[in-house]
């Protein structure tokens, strides 16, 4: 495995934490979005640039198909240094797993490379919970609902946890969207649902239409293009800016996003 820019970030290899960004450019409402330009950079760099600045991260790698569609992706990624994995293209808890595998986690927290509005500090906040509270899964968002605007989506598991739904999930939704098994139904595992102070759970900032995306170009370009905003601050401009909020208020929010 190649030492890269994003993979090693933390000295720690005690209780190695690896975030894996999911990312491919077959999405069905927005193909290639996950290269399309923001502010002057893809948005799969966005992601990864934001998420590396977690500190409870050790290493950071993106995982991809191995579909020869999703060439750009590894390109990109060799171009900045970034480690990919490629695996299977439909069992996408398969190519995790086997993600996971490679880059050697034992904690594994799950992005998406539709979300360039993820932050660094709510990322932290999810991965302290879920070692704080020892359970075998936390997240910020769960069928029963959400505090954190869609698009800051973190998922943290144990790697026990990753690889007993990989050998046990058989239902296609299980296998196609990763984390399922180990929350749905309750009591499988033992959950968290990390929860933000006020409850925002409506707002939109994921990326799965044009729309969207317009959005997301609307926020980077308020900041100037400084990717340093927190989340807060993006909820604060919303809440200024009727137009920019309004861009994809009317998108509708798909349970499981056909997005990576």
């Amino acid at each position: 495995m190649p030492t890269e820019w994003l993979a090693v970030l933390n000295p720690s290899e005690t209780r190695p934490v690896v975030a894996i960004i999911q990312a491919r450019m077959g999405s069905k409402r927005l193909p290639g979005k996950v290269l399309m330009d923001i502010h002057g950079a893809p948005m799969l760099l966005r992601v990864a640039i934001r998420a590396r600045r977690a500190h409870m991260l050790d290493r950071l790698s993106v995982a991809t198909t191995d579909l020869a569609c999703d060439d750009p992706v590894a390109e990109m990624c060799a171009e900045h240094r970034i480690g990919c994995f490629r695996g299977s293209a439909t069992d996408v808890l398969d190519r995790f797993y086997r993600a996971a595998i490679a880059f050697q986690a034992a904690v594994v927290v799950r992005l998406t490379g539709d979300c360039p509005l993820i932050d660094p500090a709510v990322i932290d906040q999810t991965v302290r919970s879920f070692l704080e509270a020892k359970v075998d899964f936390a997240a910020n968002r769960l069928p029963e609902g959400r505090t954190f605007p869609i698009g800051l989506d973190t998922e943290v598991c144990s790697m026990a946890a990753l690889e007993t739904a990989w050998r046990e999930a058989r239902a296609p939704y299980e296998r196609e969207h990763v984390m399922p098994y180990l929350y749905d139904p309750p009591g499988r595992f033992r959950v968290l649902r990390v929860d933000a102070p006020v409850d925002l759970g409506h707002l939109r900032w994921t990326v799965d239409t044009a729309q969207d995306l317009d959005f997301v170009r609307g926020v980077y370009a308020a900041f100037a293009g400084d990717d340093h905003f927190s989340w807060e601050q993006v909820a604060d401009l919303v809440a200024r800016d009727a137009e920019l909020n309004a861009r994809n208020a009317d998108v509708p929010h798909r349970r499981h996003t056909d997005a990576e």
